[in-house]
């Protein structure tokens, strides 16, 4: 994996729908379908409940030791090519800072937020 990259998926995510009873939230189906396609991928995909990010739709954040968290909204299971994408890119980076042009469009859009790394 690339240097321990995790990319936590909200599980909870409604993404402002209102769903009928047994329906699966878009957070999940989200979850879901990020851990189907990164089968061999370079970074860890983790579901998680609630990042807090509710009025933002599906939510995910982008982190490991050392380098820039991100956290990017409005997202759905037809985004997974291009949040796999930019995962794969963020954990070759060396402090999880991609070219803006190397980003994939919905990482350019969608950020909610940027955190600085946890000085040790």
């Amino acid at each position: 994996m690339g240097q321990n990259t995790v990319l936590f998926v909200c599980t909870t995510c409604r993404a402002g729908q209102t769903l009928g009873e047994g329906e699966t939230v878009p957070g999940a189906l989200l979850a879901q379908a990020l851990t189907a396609a990164n089968a061999d991928g370079d970074v860890e995909v983790r579901p998680t409940e609630c990042l807090s990010a509710c009025t933002n739709g599906c939510s995910i954040a982008l982190t490991r030791p050392g380098s820039w968290t991100y956290v990017y909204g409005r997202l759905s299971d037809a985004d997974v090519p291009e949040i796999l994408a930019g995962a794969s890119a963020y954990a070759q980076s060396p402090d999880g800072i991609v070219p803006w042009r190397e980003r994939p469009i919905i990482f350019r859009k969608q950020s909610i937020a940027r955190i600085p790394p946890l000085e040790v």
